[in-house]
């Protein structure tokens, strides 16, 4: 069944639908609410309400076929708003690795997590949310500035200037971050 036909029926009312458009989408979305907010209870917190705010406005989404970046701005304003409400909060965070082959060198991969976590936790969750949609969920700056709801040429500043303040906060070179971050994503 397509997924436009799953939303329609989803709008009309039917959990099952709904239920079979979230199942796909919810475990990128949890590991993407674990990076933006660093916490696991929080970021689950944060689905739930992502969920049910979907659920709430799913009659309001004007094109079915968008459903998937629909949910996924959605899922980010939502971690976004609970990190403001959490700000004065110290917040740790495990990452949990995705469903990928092993790494060959456990101890790389350790320090690389290490590294990527240490450098996302000096960032606010606004400039976060860039970082990982772009280099975690890997999509273009254009998409990510759908997905926030900001101009391009702001989603550009903030993941510049993001990786600026990574660079620094880590002392590596530009080259090393990124491929920190982009390693981090599978370790």
């Amino acid at each position: 069944m397509d997924q436009r036909h799953l939303v329609e029926r989803a709008r009309g009312g039917d959990h099952e639908a709904f239920s079979t458009l979230v199942r796909a989408a919810v475990v990128r979305l949890d590991a993407a609410a674990r990076l933006i907010l660093r916490d696991r209870d929080l970021a689950q917190d944060a689905i739930q309400e992502a969920m049910l705010r979907a659920w709430h406005d799913l009659p309001g989404l004007r094109d079915p076929d968008r459903f998937d970046a629909w949910l996924r701005r959605l899922t980010v304003h939502t971690c976004i708003d609970v990190a403001r409400k959490r700000r004065r909060r110290m917040i740790e965070v495990e990452l949990d690795p995705l469903d990928l082959p092993p790494v060959a060198d456990a101890t790389r991969a350790i320090a690389q997590r290490d590294l990527v976590d240490r450098a996302l936790a000096v960032l606010e969750p606004e400039w976060r949310a860039v970082v990982v949609l772009h280099f975690y969920l890997g999509l273009p700056l254009h998409e990510v500035a759908a997905a926030l709801g900001i101009p391009e040429g702001t989603a550009k500043s903030r993941l510049h200037r993001s990786l600026v303040i990574l660079r620094e906060s880590v002392g590596t070179s530009r080259g090393e971050a990124l491929a920190a971050l982009r390693e981090g994503q599978t370790a």
